[in-house]
Parts: C-alpha cells; structure tokens; sequence
C-alpha cells in the first residue's frame, strides 16, 4: 500500500519545482499562499493568469529573515521598523517603498512593495530552498475564498498549477492584515489576522484607510 510523501518530500520536490520556474501552493500561517520565483517573468505572468488577477495589482512577496528587508526597501521608515519587531513572523504584510531590486512585474510598475515573514515552516523552508524571496499571493482565483486547505486549492486551481504542498489546515484562516507604511502617516489598508487593537497596542493607533 503506497503511502503520501512526508512534508519534507513535498517541499524538496517543491523547491526543485521553484527551481525550474514553477509554481506551487503551499500552507502558511494565514492561508494557503501561491508562490514561484519573482525573478521569472513567465512565472509571475503566470501567476497572474492562474489567478485572474489584473496586472494593475502589485503581488506581495514572502521574505524568511528581517534582515532581507534592507534588500527589497527603499526606505524603512519608523513605523515599519516598530511594526516588524512586533508582528514578524506572523500575519502582517507591510507596504513599503521598494527598491530597484525588486522587478517591475512584481511591483505592477507601482514604486512600492508589500512584504511579508511567515510564521510557518514550509514558506520558510521554500525560500531558503529557493534562495530568494518568494511570491506569497494568496492561491485562489480573485474575487474567490482564500483557501484554507490543500483540497480547497484544488478545487479552485486544478491542474493550472504545478505542485499543492498538503500542510493540512491553517491554523489562523484569515489572510494577513495589510498596512502601507510608504504613507505618512500610515495605514490599514485590510485587516485579517492582526487586529487593529493589537496593532495599537504595540506601536500607536494606526486609521484603518477609507
């Protein structure tokens, strides 16, 4: 009787998969996330067809260490700085001013770049495999559920990708609370995961944008 590969087989395949130009949807700490190496332009158009996303919408990326945010950031401005100490790893996403490192396809020909660290192994285990920040967009169709299992990927991407780590169910199921740090003052621009109260509480109160 055959048995599923381990999680560890399922991210060595992944990372080769990435490797290659793929894509892969895999468990976060929020929701199951769709990723492929920024770099690759007919990856990242991919994505975006894979997703029905229109190219007017930047992708996020997914970073494994605080001190990669020098690389991706124009500028870290104070806020930014107070709200990484806090709530990295986990389930914020910063907006910043990006550097000219980070490709224009990733960045929608927008000057920002929104960010995140995950608090979950596989994510983790992918870009250091991969050696490079990873697209992190949530892997769904737009306008559709975040998905929250390996099965609700399938359900709503198919065969369209190349690759769905099976990490069970995640564990938090909100997608993470955005905020754009590239203003003054900044802003929420979605809240998910991290509340508005715990953002204040930690760093002053931050208005939700209209």
């Amino acid at each position: 009787m055959s048995t599923s590969p381990s999680i560890n087989q399922q991210i060595e395949r992944a990372i080769e998969i990435l490797k290659n130009g793929g894509i892969v949807a895999f468990p976060t700490d929020t929701v199951y996330g769709l990723g492929g190496n920024p770099f690759i332009q007919e990856t990242v158009e991919r994505i975006y067809r894979v997703k029905r996303r229109a190219h007017s919408l930047p992708l996020p990326l997914l970073l494994a260490e605080q001190s990669d945010i020098v690389k991706i950031a124009a500028e870290i401005p104070d806020s930014a700085s107070c709200l990484a100490e806090h709530f990295f790893p986990g389930g914020l996403t910063l907006v910043l001013k990006s550097s000219a490192w980070v490709p224009n396809t990733i960045r929608a020909s927008g000057d920002t770049v929104a960010i995140r660290i995950p608090d979950h192994h596989v994510p983790i285990a992918l870009i250091h495999g991969l050696g490079l920040p990873l697209v992190g967009t949530s892997a769904n169709v737009s306008g559709n559920p975040s998905p929250v299992t390996a099965e609700e990927v399938s359900d709503q991407l198919g065969g369209l990708i190349d690759m769905v780590i099976d990490g069970g169910r995640c564990p938090n199921r909100l997608e993470s609370t955005v905020i754009d740090t590239s203003i003054d003052p900044p802003a929420i621009i979605r809240e998910g995961a991290v509340s508005q109260q715990e953002i204040s509480s930690a760093c002053g109160y931050i208005l939700r944008k209209a």
